[in-house]
């Protein structure tokens, strides 16, 4: 009896133990065998390199055993096939992955050992292993078997091996086989009765895009092995096309299962509630605020929703009492236009009274209004900053935290009796501004430097987005109610402004380039260039030189020149000496002088008189 309830408690224990296990804890094993050194064959360069990678690709997918061995002879397989089966008898899922020679013989595939002589076709009976040696010793595994065969080469013992029957087929590559146990998968590097290559690097292509996709975590296997194949036909051309046979049922197997995904924090009440009213502050009118208020009646932000719409309310106020001044207004011009009764008058004028006090009091609570709840956002964005980094300082800021460790607020009375939000200050936060003046830049509102300063020049870069958004936010100061509606913007907001030479173009500005004989002018246009007036001048490349000037002839006088100048010329032979009287001058004749007989020349008196001797 007590041995019977001991045996009842190890069940137990069992039943909870394996309970408790994940549902795809599998347990998987492989055996890699790489054949490269054949000993009566010449050397294959790639299947010790595919066997390595391949069996670091399965032990990096978390395969409980991989038994990686290369170059194994007869006895060498024979063993590690045996040794394989006994790990496969526990296992749910069992891979073969075998490189090397191989061959067929009458419709049979073998694989062959480095040791392998194969002098007469019947040897391979004795020295080589089929094929379904290898599917027998995986054929324990519970779900799924899968034999990987890279062996698809030239037969390198064809031409040697004597025929003992003239008949028996001896083919190239392998032959097409039909697994005979279900969820079984044959997979073969090329087609039935086609080869496969080595390809030009350490590894062969067939086995370059098994390490790719095999251990794909969650890739379905047939998908896989289907990627396979498209990777191989396009690294060789379309010269080699890998086959899978064998069927699985419709779900889907993976090698490596999926990675769960971790489950989704639970949304944080208070983080639900900020993003409601902060979308209802973003509206901006009285539906919205009244909306939020129906949902969330109490608490911290039902408090901040009041006072904007008290705001809202002070507003309308203002805009009715405002009207019924003016409808006052021109009721007393009116009556004082007809030249109606004076009591009539009279009640107009106090009529007109009446509503413009009102409509003053009306701006002032207006005001009152807009202070409060502007004073009020303003803690709330400063006490949320200074959380948030705080929060970032300590190295995590999860979205939930933002909001929980807000200052809960109360209502207080001030001065004039109205409500507000009692926060905790916090000094402004210059990681606010920048962001605020980033997101401004990003929609084309703003131009200057992102320096965190929250000065003139950014005051006017929102009001510009509020221009042109419709928006109403506080250009007073960066807030986080101004980050999100301008983040709201998926693109430009403000138009964009060029500086001169460049022209809008969508997004961009572009350079303007005018055309040959224009100019761009101050208004950013292209003016064609006025053509300059014709000025004459000389051309100085058709005047002679001096030296090719022709020599003035001087024997003949010209009759533009006075008849006193053409006399001085001196002829050949004279004296040199001149003599002139009162109507010309000419060269002293050949044996005759000059005398002086007193006197000042030919304009006043005798002087020089030629004597011929």
């Amino acid at each position: 009896m007590r041995y019977t309830l001991l045996r009842v408690l190890v069940v137990l224990a069992a039943s909870v133990l394996l309970a408790s296990q994940p549902a795809w804890a599998t347990k998987r094993v492989a055996l890699v065998v790489g054949n490269s050194n054949y000993q009566n064959a010449p050397l294959l360069p790639n299947p010790a390199n595919d066997a390595t990678a391949i069996a670091a690709t399965l032990k990096g997918a978390g395969f409980d055993l991989v038994e990686s061995r290369l170059n194994l002879t007869s006895s060498d397989m024979r063993r590690a096939l045996r040794d394989f089966a006994d790990q496969a008898r526990d296992a749910d899922i069992a891979i073969v992955y075998y490189a090397g020679h191989g061959i067929e013989i009458d419709g049979t595939n073998y694989l062959i050992p480095t040791d392998a002589r194969l002098e007469r076709d019947t040897d391979i009976y004795d020295e080589a292993f089929s094929l379904d040696r290898v599917l027998l010793a995986i054929e324990p595994a519970k779900q799924l078997r899968v034999v990987i065969v890279d062996a698809c080469r030239n037969n390198p013992f064809a031409d040697t091996m004597k025929r003992t029957v003239a008949s028996r087929a001896i083919s190239r590559g392998l032959a097409r086989v039909e697994p005979a146990v279900s969820n079984t998968l044959i997979a073969f590097a090329a087609k039935a009765g086609l080869t496969a290559l080595d390809g030009n690097s350490t590894n062969s292509p067939y086995a370059t895009a098994l390490v790719k996709y095999i251990a794909k975590p969650g890739l379905d296997l047939r998908r896989a092995f289907g990627f396979v194949r498209d990777d191989v036909l396009q690294a060789t051309g379309n010269r080699q096309e890998p086959y899978v046979y064998g069927s699985l049922g419709g779900e889907d197997v993976a090698l490596v299962p999926k990675a769960e995904e971790p489950a989704a924090p639970p949304a944080n009440a208070s983080s639900e509630i900020r993003r409601d009213y902060e979308l209802a502050l973003q509206l901006g009118n009285k539906a919205a605020m009244s909306a939020f208020l129906a949902q969330h009646p109490d608490g911290y932000y039902a408090n901040l929703a009041k006072l904007q719409l008290s705001q809202i309310d002070a507003e309308d106020a203002r805009v009715a009492a405002t009207r019924k001044a003016q409808e006052a207004e021109q009721q007393k011009a009116r009556l004082a236009s007809e030249g109606a009764q004076r009591a009539e008058q009279e009640k107009a004028a106090a009529d007109f009274k009446a509503a413009e006090d009102a409509r003053i009091a009306a701006e002032r609570t207006k005001q009152a209004a807009q202070d409060q709840a502007a004073e009020a956002e303003r803690k709330r964005t400063a006490s949320q900053t200074s959380t948030v980094a705080m929060l970032s300082a300590n190295g995590s800021t999860p979205d939930s935290a933002k909001t929980d460790n807000i200052a809960t607020a109360t209502p207080s009375q001030n001065s004039e009796g109205a409500k507000v939000a009692a926060l905790n200050t916090a000094p402004p936060q210059e990681d606010l501004a920048k962001s605020v003046q980033s997101e401004l830049s990003r929609v084309g509102c703003f131009t200057g430097s992102i320096d965190g300063e929250w000065n003139a020049a950014s005051r006017r870069s929102l009001t510009l987005f509020n221009r042109h958004a419709g928006t109403k936010l506080d250009v007073k100061l960066a807030s986080l109610d101004a980050l999100d509606a301008i983040k709201l913007k998926p693109a430009r907001v403000c138009p964009l402004i060029c500086e001169h030479g460049y022209k809008t173009d969508g997004d961009q500005c572009r350079k303007i380039t005018c055309a040959e004989g224009s100019f761009l002018n101050e208004d950013n246009e292209c003016e064609k260039r006025r053509g300059k007036k014709p000025v004459a001048k000389r051309n100085t490349d058709e005047r002679p030189s001096r030296a090719d000037r022709p020599v003035r002839d001087t024997s003949e006088p010209q009759a533009d020149v006075p008849r006193r100048r053409q006399a001085t010329a001196r002829p050949s032979g004279g004296s040199g000496q001149i003599v002139c009287d009162a109507y010309l001058c000419r060269p002293v004749r050949r044996g005759c002088h000059l005398d002086y007989r007193g006197g000042g020349g030919p304009g006043g008196g005798t002087g020089n008189v030629e004597v011929c001797n």
